[in-house]
């Protein structure tokens, strides 16, 4: 039994949905998997974000016609094709594909799409090994310490430098103070 009219509108209004949400759209082709390995897939990709949809290029086709965005994703609607959309992190999301990739090897990766821009395999693989959201921020954050540290390392040495002067400069006042006193009683005795 195929599709009714309303199930598809409602499978391309679900696309539209996910694509709105989605930065990145990468299409692998997924002929010879289970649905065992599909599944696995899927679960591999939701820690980053990521849900994988498997449908019809024709409704792919009608969900991204007219958006500027994903327009690009229709060179690559061919064969049996499966569509990881990710939302934020898209170096997680990548790195589960490449991992699951490996384990299968099954699946092939045509291409995606970013910005409106075509990507092909290198490109992808290229956002794949940028770090991932939690480690920039990692890296953010450990940056931003440093530097406060340095701030307040900086803040705490002004006064110690000015009390190191102010007493500098009390030592030699004492020094000379002394030794001005020393001076006199010999010019006393010397007039006696």
């Amino acid at each position: 039994m195929g599709r009714t009219l309303e199930n598809k509108k409602e499978i391309v209004a679900d696309l539209k949905n996910s694509l709105s949400e989605s930065t990145l759209a990468l299409v692998i082709d997924y002929q010879g998997l289970t649905v065992a390995q599909i599944t696995d897939l899927r679960q591999k990709l939701r820690p980053s974000g990521a849900v994988c949809k498997v449908t019809k290029n024709t409704l792919m086709g009608i969900a991204i016609d007219g958006d500027e965005n994903w327009q690009p994703l229709s060179e690559l609607l061919q064969g049996s094709s499966a569509f990881l959309l990710v939302k934020e992190d898209f170096s997680s999301a990548i790195k589960a594909y490449q991992e699951f990739q490996k384990v299968t090897k099954k699946t092939e990766l045509r291409g995606g799409v970013m910005e409106g821009r075509l990507l092909k395999e290198t490109d992808v693989k290229a956002l794949g090994d940028l770090p991932s959201k939690e480690q920039l921020m990692a890296q953010i954050a450990g940056a931003i310490n440093a530097l406060a540290t340095k701030v307040a390392v900086g803040i705490n040495e002004v006064p110690s430098s000015l009390a190191r002067a102010l007493q500098a400069v009390a030592d030699k006042e004492k020094e000379q103070g002394e030794s001005t006193e020393s001076a006199e009683p010999s010019t006393e005795s010397a007039a006696e």
